[in-house]
């Protein structure tokens, strides 16, 4: 999300996730890289911001937080400086190297198995290319870029967000009061919140709601995945000057809480779990240091990584990854 809050900007025509996808694909689609200033411009998502005015160092931020975004998620964005100059990043491109996404020889399919692959590709068709997609994409190709690969599937016909997303959006549009139940960790009962929905900001990959808690008169930020049922949009406004500069405050204090709590892990090397943590952490001594902001979620994953890491610090969320790990060996006729 962009530090002027144009998250919830009218002029906004690419939801967030698209405009990920959008820079993924185009970033693949060219060996010899997109400068910065080419992507803002041409890529869907942000070109549009641009033609509606948005600053370009609020685009620029933007930009480099989806590239840390998509790097947390395991995609290998290389930045391409000058040979002579290699600290001076002004003229830098920036690209996806397919290489890192081709199978080994050695990997083969059965026809089963390819069924099912083209079943799944089938919903990242042709025709699900957008038409601010294509626009980009015929932009960057009158630039005298060349691109490698088709690029298709720009506009996925899956929704990446859950169903509180959309009421949301449209309770900060319309800047009304909304209200949704909400399950905390540990509580057996959804309690029903009311907020002055300011913005909708992702970090690590997952959306967050910031707002003002009516009822505790203070600003808080609230996960969507916790939300378990339906987003209320009420008659009560308040002021659209609020949203001013949102985005920019909900990110700013997810990020200091990531500053101010860490994980030190024990990763097997050549995993996936190293591939995507290391991106996000700090090597030490004994492990890497990971920063994170809730306990509980980053157990979760964690612990889906199996054994490719084990928690050394804090105990809390060794505790936390333990409990979900016996879990799923219960779950799966495993003793406890």
């Amino acid at each position: 999300m962009p530090a002027d809050d144009v998250s919830v900007s009218s002029a906004e025509r690419t939801a967030p996730e698209e405009r990920l996808l959008n820079l993924v694909v185009a970033l693949m689609a060219t060996d010899q890289g997109l400068t910065k200033d080419t992507i803002l411009g041409s890529v869907s998502g942000y070109r549009e911001q641009m033609e509606a005015g948005a600053s370009k160092d609020a685009l620029e931020k933007m930009f480099e937080r989806d590239k840390e975004n998509l790097r947390g998620l395991g995609v290998p964005i290389e930045t391409i400086g000058d040979r002579l100059e290699p600290d001076d990043l002004r003229q830098a491109r920036y690209r996806v190297p397919t290489a890192e996404y081709a199978l080994p020889d050695e990997i083969t399919f059965t026809p089963a198995e390819v069924a099912v692959l083209n079943l799944a590709g089938s919903v990242w068709g042709e025709e699900s290319l957008s038409a601010p997609a294509r626009s980009g994409l015929r932009k960057i190709r009158s630039l005298g870029i060349a691109v490698d690969e088709p690029i298709i599937g720009y506009a996925p016909r899956i929704s990446l967000h859950g169903t509180a997303f959309a009421p949301l959006q449209r309770a900060i549009e319309q800047a009304r009061v909304a209200t949704f139940p909400y399950l905390k960790p540990g509580e057996e009962n959804p309690r029903t919140r009311t907020i002055r929905p300011l913005a909708l900001v992702e970090y690590e990959a997952r959306w967050h709601v910031y707002g003002i808690d009516v009822d505790a008169a203070a600003e808080r930020t609230f996960l969507l995945s916790r939300i378990v049922g339906d987003v209320k949009i009420t008659r009560t406004s308040f002021d659209q000057a609020l949203r001013a500069g949102a985005g920019e405050r909900a990110l700013a204090g997810l990020e200091d809480l990531a500053r101010r709590q860490s994980a030190l892990l024990e990763v097997h090397p050549g995993t996936e779990a190293s591939l995507r943590l290391q991106r996000r952490g700090t090597a030490e001594v004994q492990g890497i240091r990971v920063p994170f902001v809730d306990v509980h979620i980053f157990a979760d994953e964690l612990a889906s990584y199996g054994p490719e890491v084990r928690v050394v610090d804090p105990p809390q969320l060794r505790d936390q990854v333990i409990r979900r790990l016996r879990a799923a060996l219960a779950a799966n006729g495993g003793a406890r």
